[in-house]
């Protein structure tokens, strides 16, 4: 006798006032392939002299992915058609694996809409949705983490200090390389162009003036915070997204752990801490590289260019940069974080969700930024 497994699948017929009830027996799996087929096509036979059918499952022995497809598929169909499929157990794993399918079976592509006037303006009206909706859920993670510092802040044994320490280093010592050579370069091309310009005024002696104002106030700040955005913030999203696939979250808050207190708190406090130093190293950099340029291409010696950069620079244009600093390391590290928890259970959807968290990063950055710039116009700072 053959064990239960590897019975045949088999669908007795008949008729229940009115609606085809359908009895299915056997195992419904993948080495099936040929009988499934047939008994499907069997059932859409018989189905088209009645409206109405029912199929149950309490009697499969056995119910895999393709099985479950072949008849949601069946359903699908004869519903298109007019019919009405009902696809009933016994047994709960079932239900699970045909509402598993049907998800993943009634996710198709979109075929693209032809060009209209309707399509834009709905396809406006969905971006408007999309941000109110993330809008809102950042505001709701941003109470989380307030709430987290605080606890973090009333209980110091829960603070994780290593943590904090590891990624300061991540973050702000192995960091510093490609910030100090960025800045360094975009100092020597800023230095470099306000020169040729300014020589035709007679006033290259102001290229210290354009370039100190120019890289203490917006370029150190903007071109650290972007780098951080693409390289920190980019990882983060990475690291919690992962977390999220191998439900390592689930597995801390199993452990009455909270993963805002564990994994985020310490990450936004390291960005906090790291970007206004960067930003200071940054502004280092970019000035030896515009005083380089300055010595070679301008004339400008480097004890005039001290000097002059002495005179012109007050404390106000260098604490513009660090004032910036802090706000958009923590909108940074915010991004970073509620793109990680979103990603779902696929390689695609970390994939899609870091993407998302750079692209956000460096577009709140620059409005930020901005934020600041008319803020300190308005104060005449």
């Amino acid at each position: 006798m053959p064990s239960v497994d590897t019975a045949e699948p088999q669908a007795i017929f008949r008729d229940d006032a009115g609606t085809l009830a359908v009895a299915l027996a056997g195992s419904w799996s993948a080495d099936r392939a040929p009988r499934l087929e047939k008994l499907v096509g069997e059932i859409s036979g018989r189905l088209q002299h009645g409206a109405r059918a029912r199929l149950d499952l309490s009697d499969v022995s056995r119910l895999d992915t393709l099985g479950a497809y072949v008849l949601n598929r069946l359903k699908a169909r004869q519903e298109r058609e007019g019919a009405s499929v009902e696809i009933v157990s016994s047994r709960p794993e079932h239900g699970i694996l045909l509402a598993e399918v049907q998800i993943h079976d009634e996710d198709k592509p979109r075929s693209p809409d032809h060009f209209s006037v309707v399509s834009v303006l709905a396809n406006i009206g969905e971006a408007v949705v999309r941000f109110g909706r993330d809008m809102v859920g950042g505001a709701m993670f941003l109470g989380e983490v307030v709430v987290g510092s605080a606890a973090v802040v009333l209980g110091p044994r829960k603070f994780r200090g290593p943590s904090l320490v590891n990624q300061v280093e991540l973050i702000a010592f192995n960091g510093a390389p490609i910030i100090m050579l960025i800045s360094f370069l975009v100092g020597c091309i800023v230095a470099q162009q306000g020169i040729f310009q300014l020589q035709q005024f007679g006033a290259t002696a102001f290229v210290v003036n354009l370039v100190g104002i120019l890289v203490l106030r917006e370029l150190s700040v903007l071109l650290t915070s972007i780098m951080i955005a693409g390289r920190s913030g980019s990882a983060f999203t990475a690291e919690i997204g992962s977390m999220k696939m191998r439900e390592e979250i689930d597995a801390l808050r199993v452990m009455g752990l909270d993963p805002i207190e564990v994994l985020v708190v310490p990450r936004i406090l390291a960005l906090i801490i790291s970007l206004p130093i960067l930003t200071f190293i940054s502004s280092m950099a970019g000035l030896t590289g515009a005083g380089l340029v300055a010595w070679l291409y301008g004339g400008i010696g480097v004890d005039t260019f001290l000097a002059r950069l002495q005179s012109v620079i007050t404390w106000k244009h260098f604490a513009v940069g660090l004032i910036k600093a802090p706000f958009m390391a923590f909108v940074i590290g915010l991004i970073a974080s509620i793109e990680g928890l979103a990603v779902k259970g696929s390689a695609e959807s970390l994939g899609r969700q870091v993407t998302a968290s750079v692209v956000k990063a460096i577009f709140m950055v620059i409005v930020v930024d901005g934020l600041f710039a008319i803020f300190f116009a308005s104060i005449e700072f």
